[in-house]
């Protein structure tokens, strides 16, 4: 019997005031007659079935993603968390997460959402910028961000800021100074991270022209710099924290954790007793899932796609790579795999120690190059 992976929870959320042009996640856009109730209720007895596959294992962290969940009532919330511990044993001292929008109707209810056990905040800014904020479809502005974030700070210490970099028509000095505000405030951790248009969303079929990669270097390199020296530690390609205060659970994902997913479109990966991994994904239709319809697809990841399935994780960490957790989490003997490590090593994208990887500066800026050599 192998040695099973920590787990979390992601539990998914789908609506949203307004669908944000560059947003390819899944949501549905609704701003009345949100059916809470009736998704939590279903929301918990998917989790039931999914529990079944988990081996009864503690869930180490939970994580309220979206679509917007603080569109969600705090008695919804409260009922969601109640429902979850009576369902399932969670670590003492686990970290609990909900995506938020700094829009007043929302952030009036952290105090309740902190009240049901929510301890992390993370607050979708993008940008302070007002005029860019249009460009970019969110429905606040900038004074409302700064409220939210005050709010947040008077009621829960830990929060994190979402800021973007690369907007449409954005200078470099709007980029800094959305930074400059963000740590002014002082986040436990930021994610800033260039917006890309995915080929599934308004903004690519609108072809809308975003800065060259000339600037878009310019942007990141001051950029990171500036948040070092603000004191943010760079621990993952988009992700700066404070102190110890990583995302625990994005952390799981990226350490080849398990993590059930429930609620529409959620996506899954769960490590059997027998070493097999298999990816779940919910029903993506709103009225199939409050009917009971949860599980669109099960699949078993094949042996030889088990090595990048880690790696494309893996690799996007500041830190050592250790050839035991490889081992331990695909259940795959190193020798398998190391005509692929020499390869990498042979394009200086990877430094080899006696028990662990390490990604080089090269093999981060060639991210996916290296990711191609870890392919079938």
């Amino acid at each position: 019997m192998i040695k099973l992976p920590p787990i979390s929870l992601y539990i998914h959320i789908p609506w949203c005031m307004k669908k944000c042009g560059y947003c390819d996640f899944y949501s549905y856009v609704s701003k009345t007659n949100i059916p809470e109730r009736e998704y939590i209720k279903n929301l918990l007895k998917d989790l039931e079935k999914d529990l079944k596959l988990i081996n009864q294992r503690k869930i180490n962290n939970i994580f309220i993603g979206g679509g917007t969940p603080s569109l969600l009532h705090n008695e919804s919330i409260k009922i969601l968390i109640k429902g979850i511990k009576k369902r399932v044993l969670i670590s003492k001292h686990s970290e609990i997460t909900i995506e938020s929008n700094p829009k007043t109707i929302e952030y009036k209810r952290f105090r309740k959402y902190k009240q049901s056990g929510i301890n992390r905040f993370s607050l979708g800014i993008q940008t302070f910028n007002s005029s860019l904020l249009k460009k970019i479809e969110r429905t606040y502005n900038k004074k409302e961000a700064i409220e939210a974030i005050k709010e947040i700070k008077k009621i829960n210490s830990n929060f994190n800021i979402d800021i973007m970099y690369g907007l449409p028509n954005q200078s470099l000095n709007n980029v800094l100074s959305d930074l400059k505000y963000a740590v002014k405030y002082n986040p436990t951790h930021i994610s800033w991270y260039q917006l890309t248009t995915e080929p599934n969303t308004s903004f690519y079929k609108k072809k809308i022209c975003l800065p060259n990669e000339n600037i878009i270097f310019k942007m990141f390199n001051q950029g990171e710099k500036f948040l070092q020296k603000s004191g943010y530690i760079k621990y993952e390609i988009s992700s700066y924290m404070k102190s110890k205060y990583k995302c625990r659970h994005n952390l799981n994902y990226w350490n080849f954790g398990d993590y059930i997913g429930i609620g529409c479109g959620a996506h899954g990966k769960i490590t059997k007793i027998n070493g097999d991994i298999i990816r779940t994904i919910k029903n993506k239709n709103i009225n199939d899932f409050i009917n009971g319809k949860y599980l669109d697809a099960k699949k078993l990841i094949a042996e030889k796609d088990k090595p990048f399935e880690y790696f494309m994780n893996a690799f996007r960490l500041y830190q050592p790579i250790y050839k035991k957790d490889f081992q331990e989490r695909t259940n795959i003997s190193i020798f398998e795999i190391k005509n692929k490590i020499k390869k990498a090593l042979k394009h200086k994208y990877i430094i080899e120690n006696a028990n662990s990887w390490e990604t080089t500066k090269k093999g981060k800026i060639f991210l996916n190059s290296l990711l191609k050599i870890f392919l079938n």
